[in-house]
């Protein structure tokens, strides 16, 4: 009898770091998105550390927050991950 052949293709969660500030709604709508796709996250929050501001400005070429970051690549704000999960692609960005 032959058994049957299984392929698994394993995925490995990339490494997401997202700049914020604590009272930033928009940074809260990026935090919810991946949490409710049970993304884990490093959050640098901004309100906490204001010396991470530089290292955002530095990274990103950008002011504002959020900033996200998959694999050390910009992905932008939150415009950006809304959009990549509108076009279905948000899981596979995010190595999910």
């Amino acid at each position: 009898m032959l058994e049957p052949i299984v392929s698994l293709m394993e995925t490995t969660m990339k490494k997401i770091e997202i700049y914020t500030k604590n009272y930033c709604p928009y940074c809260h709508r990026v935090k919810g998105l991946l949490q409710l796709n049970n993304a884990e996250f490093i959050e640098y929050d901004l309100s906490a550390d204001p010396s991470k501001e530089a290292e955002m400005r530095q990274r990103s070429g950008r002011t504002t927050v959020p900033e996200i970051f998959v694999d050390d690549r910009l992905i932008g704000g939150c415009d950006d991950l809304f959009a990549l999960d509108a076009d279905g692609k948000l899981a596979e960005t995010l190595g999910l």
